[in-house]
């Protein structure tokens, strides 16, 4: 069976050259593979290392881009029974990394999978503890709910062509058709064992844009969701002090003190101003989707 791994990108070289070497090395014994780039118009040698790596290669025009209409017009292009996703800038921490997104698939358990997302060397120290949180060491397979992240995630193709994604969101266009598939009776699931190394090198202003822009998808999603300035405050306090208990333990507080107030107070300022105009959401709710750390753990770890 075939898997396409669909690679958005636009200026993705910094990475690329590592990512699709990584991708040539996976032990496929589940599924054979090939790479679909869609490109929106990179200017800084990321075609050339595509065709370096002999990538099938589409394109988008800019100025029609979003997240979800660029993976739709990727899934068309590709040739799979499994569209598997992954950013320009995760390199896969596994040579069984494709095997094992897509086994839960073959094996008809899920139709939607999503794997481990780690930092590397250059990751805020936030950001890992967000990575902790979302992505734990252990599998759900299927899982509760409908959260996805298309930087390391796979589906069938006759999921994807149930719905599509949806074309019009700022982002979380994965767990918007997450959502939709569960509605319609099928299953999602995370799987620990397919991780990749996910590297964002974001400016402050990169970063709280990102959740800004995580947060107006999310009336979508979520339209119960209501973040006020009294929830960034609280949240920001919680997410502080959770951080600088960790490098405390980890010694690493005098290195990273300052980068995590910075980091929290985007991550949670840009929620804020993304989000402040949505009507409540219940209190259980909504501690556990900005709360920092994993909740779910003994429901799920053996």
């Amino acid at each position: 069976m075939l898997a396409s791994v669909v690679i958005r990108t636009y200026n993705e070289a910094k990475y690329l050259d590592e990512l699709l070497s990584e991708i040539g090395k996976q032990n496929t014994a589940v599924v054979d593979n090939e790479v679909v780039i869609i490109d929106s118009g990179s200017t800084d040698g990321t075609l050339e290392i595509a065709e370096k790596h002999n990538c099938r290669i589409t394109h988008i025009k800019k100025s029609d881009f979003t997240f979800g209409r660029s993976l739709n017009m990727g899934c068309e292009f590709a040739k799979g029974d499994f569209l598997v996703f992954v950013s320009g800038h995760c390199i896969p921490a596994s040579p069984d990394w494709l095997d094992e997104l897509c086994k839960p698939l073959v094996e008809q358990k899920i139709a939607y999978a999503y794997g481990r997302q780690i930092g590397r060397d250059t990751t805020k120290y936030s950001e890992s503890k967000h990575f902790d949180k979302w992505f734990p060491e252990y599998s759900k397979i299927p899982q509760e709910g409908y959260f996805c992240n298309n930087a390391n995630a796979a589906v069938t193709r006759t999921a994807w062509e149930k719905f599509g994604f949806n074309e019009e969101l700022t982002g979380l266009e994965d767990m918007y058709l997450a959502k939709q598939l569960v509605e319609s009776g099928e299953k999602i699931g995370y799987v620990s064992t397919a991780p990749v190394y996910h590297i964002h090198d974001e400016s402050w202003s990169q970063l709280r844009t990102r959740y800004e822009r995580e947060a107006y998808a999310l009336q979508k999603i979520m339209p119960e969701v209501h973040f006020s300035f009294t929830d960034f405050l609280r949240f920001l306090i919680s997410g502080v002090m959770a951080d600088f208990a960790g490098a405390v333990r980890e010694k690493v507080f005098l290195k990273r003190c300052i980068e995590i107030v910075l980091f929290r107070y985007n991550h949670y300022w840009g929620t804020y101003k993304g989000n402040h105009e949505m009507r409540k959401l219940s209190a259980k709710q909504k501690f556990h989707y900005f709360y920092p750390k994993d909740v779910e753990k003994e429901i799920y770890h053996d």
